[in-house]
């Protein structure tokens, strides 16, 4: 069994969407990261970064309980454990490895940070906008070139995939960016219909849509985080 201490976010979809895709059993602990649950001391004992997602199997390697943090570590683990969305042959798996690094230290933080300054900054920078929506437009160019060549974009249907998905997907409301990078919008139709990926969506996706009040404001992005712990 694997507890994955979870909220609805891109990182914590990934998650999902891989026990989706693969099947492994699994059961969500809720961590709200608006409400500070991020910086419990049970939590920090397992994502010592105090972040989601985190995972603690029940059937570790040597058969007794592992826990891990860090969404890539994750899909790594998960894909080592499953055998499944992870090749096993060097030359494969390191086009996968490749391609996750590249969602991990360069989609998510550059979205990210987008995504931070266009609607959840109090004020509005356009130097940042700028910054960070030139970036992300950049990177949807990668993307889309390495799907000329590729159905997906490690060849097959991968962690890489899962993990690039749902920083990305949100792209599709903007239809303009597609209009001119056909490949994306071909890779993003075909994973948003994966049965799999529809479930893992859709898990806690009833939450209510909330804008951001001063006290969630506070613990996401104030001097809570600066705490040492």
């Amino acid at each position: 069994m694997i507890d994955l201490y979870y909220w609805p976010t891109p990182n914590g979809h990934k998650i999902t969407i891989f026990l989706e895709e693969t099947g492994l059993e699994y059961r969500i602990v809720p961590v709200d990261i608006r409400r500070g649950d991020q910086f419990k001391p049970e939590f920090l004992r397992i994502s010592p970064n105090n972040r989601m997602p985190a995972i603690v199997d029940s059937d570790g390697p040597d058969g007794k309980p592992f826990s891990l943090f860090e969404s890539g570590a994750i899909l790594l683990y998960l894909g080592e454990k499953t055998g499944k969305l992870l090749p096993r042959q060097t030359r494969p798996r390191y086009e996968v490895v490749q391609w996750l690094m590249f969602q991990m230290a360069n989609v998510g933080p550059m979205f990210g940070q987008r995504g931070h300054f266009l609607r959840a900054a109090p004020e509005k920078i356009p130097y940042a906008i700028e910054r960070y929506t030139n970036e992300s437009r950049r990177l949807l160019n990668v993307i889309d070139k390495r799907l000329s060549e590729n159905e997906f974009l490690a060849g097959d249907y991968s962690i890489a995939d899962i993990a690039t998905f749902p920083w990305v997907v949100g792209v599709r409301r903007e239809p303009e960016q597609l209009d001119s990078r056909p490949n994306l919008k071909r890779w993003l139709d075909a994973i948003a219909e994966r049965p799999a990926v529809k479930r893992g969506l859709a898990v806690m996706a009833d939450l209510p849509q909330q804008p951001l009040d001063e006290e969630a404001r506070s613990i996401l992005y104030g001097s809570k985080q600066f705490e040492r712990r």
